[in-house]
């Protein structure tokens, strides 16, 4: 390293350029040179004690967790956890340790609204400007403590989310084990941006029809990587604007039947009874926003083993952007609506996902889903704090994740207090591994 400064400083020095540049050029190469090291590599063992474990069901104090490599080998009192020769011992006093958490609803090749549209974003900014910023999304993603992501669409940006999981698996970028969806799937016309009648423009999703089309489309997206597939199943293309069902019972149907054939999960998009009484159908395995939710609804939801995915935190953003004041104006319609939608969900005993449809909003900041739920819509927060573990990773297929237990994976995360009893804890990280991976340590 000392022979890298000399070198980088004798050949600014040669080139000729004002102190300034010179001093600029310096800076730029040492931040690269502190940021470019790998992350802490964990010894063979390490054994964890903090004031209290969250196994993902309860919180235990004076629990011990040993990991060995990238997985967890023994959880219990720390009495009865036993180190190695040679493992170290990190003591975390003060200290909750948890399950990494999971994320439900992403976007990492999104960026807030508020600082670019949506349209703008998908039509202006190039691949690579949204790549570069989805690596910084990632990273802010893990060092808020979630290990694990769904990332359902990349918005217009073609497969680059499958080149993003690639980067963060071969240990290029910091990030989180992602489930991508790619593409995503829209009726065509339903969807956008839109602009003129009288130009096409690139889409956020691809259009597909019909038995041909759609086979073709769902088969491509598994093809060239998609964990699961994303279908919009309703959307704002009424003749007044309105959300209305835009696929088939028929093409629904066909779309799951594809994708299971082969192994994947499908997910819908759908805020309508309409549109989410066709997905529940054809057997989605969750239902992501379910705004317009009903009693009948969740109760089809609930027999036929659907998850809802609130996002209630995308809703609260987006409502913010347009103007409302939070705390001093009253609930916007749409808000008012979705705090009924919910009572309804959580009394059918519809199992939660949690998720925000984060890059609507900041990514780094995927916790203020869960305080809205507890805060806005009265949920515990021992209720979200087992959503956002051992819930998601039951409802996403993750067997390996998502509890503390001897045979998972190493994906530990540390706050400062209490967060099965204030769900704010969350916001005060001070550890992030990640298969036995120190990426934040005290």
């Amino acid at each position: 390293m000392k022979l890298f400064f000399s070198c980088r400083n004798s050949f600014i020095a040669r080139l000729g350029l004002s102190r300034g540049i010179r001093a600029g050029l310096l800076v730029v190469g040492s931040t690269f040179a502190s940021h470019a090291q790998p992350a802490s590599p964990a010894p063979t063992a390490m054994l964890l004690r903090p004031a209290a474990v969250f196994d993902g069901q309860d919180r235990h104090e004076g629990w011990a967790v040993l990991v060995e490599n990238n997985k967890i080998t023994a959880v219990g009192p720390a009495a009865q956890v036993t180190a190695p020769a040679g493992a170290r011992m990190l003591d975390l006093p003060g200290l909750t340790l948890l399950p990494g958490l999971i994320e439900g609803h992403s976007h990492l090749l999104l960026h807030p609204y508020n600082e670019t549209t949506w349209n703008d974003q998908v039509l202006l900014e190039s691949q690579a400007l949204r790549v570069a910023r989805a690596t910084a999304h990632a990273q802010r993603t893990l060092l808020a403590g979630f290990t694990t992501a769904r990332d359902l669409g990349t918005e217009g940006a073609g497969y680059a989310d499958v080149g993003l999981k690639q980067a963060i698996d071969q240990g290029i970028i910091p990030g989180p084990r992602l489930l991508v969806a790619t593409r995503a799937l829209v009726a065509t016309g339903s969807y956008g941006p839109k602009l003129s009648v009288d130009e096409d423009v690139p889409q956020g999703a691809q259009e597909a029809d019909g038995v041909d089309g759609i086979i073709r489309a769902v088969r491509e997206q598994m093809g060239k990587g998609a964990d699961l597939i994303k279908v919009y199943a309703d959307y704002r293309w009424g003749a007044d604007g309105s959300a209305q069902p835009t696929f088939s019972q028929d093409e629904l149907n066909l779309i799951v039947q594809t994708a299971r054939s082969a192994g994947r999960g499908v997910v819908a998009h759908a805020s309508t009874p309409e549109g989410m009484r066709r997905a529940i159908l054809a057997g989605v395995e969750t239902i992501e926003h379910g705004d317009g939710g009903t009693p009948e609804i969740f109760a089809l939801m609930q027999k036929r083993g659907v998850a809802l995915c609130p996002t209630v935190a995308a809703g609260d953003a987006t409502a913010q952007y347009k103007g409302w004041r939070k705390g001093t104006d009253p609930a916007p319609a749409r808000i008012q609506q979705k705090h009924v939608s919910m009572a309804a969900a959580v009394k059918a005993g519809v199992a939660l996902a949690m998720g925000g449809d984060v890059g609507v909003f900041a990514h780094g900041d995927n916790a203020r889903e869960m305080e809205l739920l507890v805060r806005d819509y009265g949920l515990s927060p021992l209720l979200v704090l087992r959503q956002a573990t051992s819930g998601n990773a039951r409802i996403f297929h993750l067997a390996d994740r998502g509890r503390l237990a001897p045979g998972l994976l190493a994906d530990l995360v540390a706050v400062a207090g209490d967060p099965t009893q204030d769900v704010a804890a969350l916001r005060q990280i001070r550890l992030v591994m990640k298969g036995g991976v120190l990426y934040r340590q005290p």
